[in-house]
Formats: C-alpha cells, structure tokens, sequence
C-alpha cells in the first residue's frame, strides 16, 4: 500500500525531531567538556595564586628573563 503525502511529511517531522534531539544532547556533552575544562584552569590558577610569594608580576617576569639570559 502506498504511503500517502500525510504520513511521509508525518514521518519527515519525525525524523526531524529526532534529529533535533540528538543535536541538542551533543550540544550539551561539549558544554560539559569545556565547562570541566575551564573548572581545570580556574583550579591551576587558584594553586598558583596560593603559591605566589607577593612580588608584583613584572618584577616576577623581569627575574624569569634575567635567569634565562
């Protein structure tokens, strides 16, 4: 039996909506990753900042380059 116009664009919204779903959960899967990622570098900072012994940062980068050179 053929299927009539009505239950193709029937099955076409189907297949859309499904679509659509599965969009929507990768969406949320990549903002999981990168929100982890950024709770990471707000973690680093925080262990570094606590490490930091006071000295204004361009007096810290002036010391790292006179080590190097």
């Amino acid at each position: 039996m053929p299927e009539t116009l009505e239950d193709r664009l029937g099955d076409l919204i189907h297949k859309i909506k499904e679509i659509r779903k599965e969009l929507i959960l990768q969406k949320i899967g990549t903002a999981d990753v990168v929100k982890n990622k950024i709770e990471m570098w707000k973690t680093l900072g925080k262990k570094v900042s606590s490490k930091w012994d006071n000295i204004p940062a361009v007096e810290e980068i002036s010391q790292q380059r006179e080590k190097t050179w």
